[in-house]
C-alpha cells in the first residue's frame, strides 16, 4: 500500500495558517493579560476604598465611645442621690445657705434697702404711686388660704399636667423634687432667696416656670419676670425653656412684655424700679452662672436665685451675694 501525497498535504496547516493562529493566540494572550491587569486594579481600588471606609467608621466609633463615656461620667457625677458624700455636701450647703440668707436679710433691713412699711398712725397715707405694695402672698405668715391654693396648684402640676393649657400655665411634667423646691421658696424663704441648683439649667427653668405659673394665677398680668444670666447663650436657654414650659412665644419677651432678659444686674435693677413705679410686680430670676449677686437686688420682694453646687463655686468668694 502506497501513501497518497495529496492527503498528507491537506491534513497539515500551511505556514500562513500557522502564522495566523500564532498571531491570534498572541492577541488573545495580550487581551487576557489586559483583562487580568484591569481586574487586579479594580480589586485593589475596591479594597483601598473599603479600607478607607473601615478606618473612617472605626474613627467614628471611637469618637462615639469617648462621647458615651463622657456622658456616662457626667450622669454619674450629676445624678441626684447617687452619692452619700454628695448628699452630705448638699445638706451642709443648704444649712449654710439658709443661715447666710437670714444674716443677709437682717443686714439688708439695717441698711434700709427695702422701702419702709406704710404708716398706720392717723397721719395722711403716702401717695400710692410712690410706694410699691409688697405681695402679701409670700411676705405675711397668716395666709393659710393662699398657702392651700399654692399646694393645690403644685399637686395639679405634679399629678395632672395640662400639656395644652393656656399660656403662662405650666405645661411640662413636674416631679416631687421640683415641687419641694417650689414649696421651699414660698414657705421657707418667703418668696425671696436662693435654691440649690438642679443638675441642669432646664430643671431650674422648670422650677422657675412653676413659680411663675403660680404667681400669674394670683397676680395675672401685673407680674413681670426679669431674668439675669452672664451670657447670651444662657439667656437663650432661659427664653427657649420658658417658652416650652409656659406655652408663651417670642412676643412675650421684651422690656415692656411679660419676660425681660438681662446680662447686667444694674440694668435689671433699673427696669425693676420702673416696673414698681408703674405698679407692676417684678419677679427676679438669677441663673446659677452668677457667682455673686449685687445686694441692690435684695430690695425687691420677689427674688429667686439658683446657687451652684459648692464644688463648682469660685474659691475666691464664700457668699452667693456681694
Amino acid at each position: 500500500m502506497t501513501d497518497d501525497p495529496t492527503l498528507t498535504d491537506a491534513s497539515e496547516p500551511t505556514p500562513e495558517e500557522v502564522t495566523a493562529l500564532k498571531a491570534q493566540r498572541d492577541a488573545l494572550k495580550a487581551e487576557i493579560q489586559a483583562l487580568d491587569a484591569e481586574f487586579h486594579r479594580l480589586v485593589h481600588d475596591r479594597l483601598k476604598s473599603l479600607e478607607e471606609r473601615q478606618q473612617s467608621l472605626q474613627l467614628t466609633i471611637e469618637q462615639l465611645e469617648r462621647r458615651k463615656e463622657r456622658i456616662e461620667q457626667e450622669l454619674r457625677r450629676n445624678f441626684l442621690g447617687a452619692s452619700q458624700e454628695l448628699a452630705i455636701r448638699v445638706q451642709g450647703f443648704k444649712e449654710f445657705l439658709v443661715k447666710s440668707m437670714q444674716e443677709l436679710a437682717a443686714t439688708v433691713e439695717e441698711m434700709e434697702l427695702l422701702p419702709p412699711p406704710p404708716a398706720v398712725a392717723e397721719t395722711a397715707p403716702a401717695p400710692a404711686e410712690t410706694v410699691t405694695t409688697p405681695p402679701k402672698l409670700v411676705l405675711d405668715e397668716g395666709f393659710q388660704e393662699e398657702a392651700d391654693r399654692i399646694r393645690r396648684l403644685l399637686e395639679q402640676y405634679r399629678s395632672s399636667p395640662n400639656y395644652y393649657g393656656p399660656p403662662w400655665q405650666l405645661r411640662r411634667t413636674f416631679e416631687q423634687i421640683h415641687a419641694e423646691r417650689v414649696e421651699s421658696w414660698f414657705f421657707d424663704l418667703g418668696g425671696r432667696g436662693a435654691l440649690r441648683s438642679l443638675p441642669s439649667r432646664l430643671q431650674n427653668i422648670l422650677v422657675a416656670s412653676a413659680i411663675i405659673s403660680i404667681l400669674r394665677d394670683f397676680y395675672g398680668d401685673m407680674l413681670r419676670v426679669l431674668v439675669l444670666a452672664d451670657s447670651p447663650e444662657r439667656l437663650g436657654d432661659w427664653r427657649r425653656g420658658l417658652q416650652d414650659c409656659l406655652g408663651i412665644n417670642r412676643q412675650d419677651f421684651g422690656p415692656d412684655q411679660g419676660v425681660a432678659l438681662f446680662e447686667s444686674a444694674d440694668a435689671l435693677a433699673f427696669r425693676a424700679d420702673r416696673l414698681e413705679q408703674e405698679d407692676y410686680i417684678p419677679l427676679i430670676l438669677i441663673d446659677d452662672s452668677q457667682p455673686q449677686v449685687s445686694l441692690s437686688l435684695l430690695q425687691y420682694p420677689l427674688l429667686l436665685g439658683f446657687a451652684p453646687e459648692p464644688q463648682l463655686r469660685p474659691s475666691r468668694s464664700a457668699d452667693f451675694f456681694e
